[in-house]
């Protein structure tokens, strides 16, 4: 009977912890960082991006990284939050594209 009892608190406390850390998770938006991250360093190597356009895009990209950190304080990741973050990703990309078909050369 004991054993009963723990095992069916050590399940609920394994449902419960996924439960919780499942609203905070942002995959695609992390995917979609260090895919843009990957963006902005290969334009750096092939001299598509000069360096201030390479430093304006990190700031963006760290911006991103503190929104996508005050969303999870709280514990739950809303989603307006992700339509926020999403938003913030796509112009991010718009803007490394932009950068990186000006023809300007370092």
């Amino acid at each position: 009977m004991k054993i009963k009892i723990f095992g069916g608190l050590l399940v609920a406390m394994i449902v419960i912890t996924s439960m919780a850390e499942a609203q905070t998770r942002t995959p695609v938006i992390n995917h979609r960082h260090r895919m843009q991250e990957r963006r902005i360093n290969q334009g750096v190597r092939s001299h598509e991006l000069t360096r201030n356009e390479a430093r304006h895009l990190r700031s963006r990209e760290r911006n991103i990284a503190r929104d996508r950190r005050m969303a999870r304080a709280d514990g739950r990741v809303t989603s307006s939050e992700r339509r926020h973050l999403r938003r913030e990703e796509n112009r991010t990309s718009r803007a490394i594209y932009r950068h990186k078909h000006n023809y300007r050369v370092r």
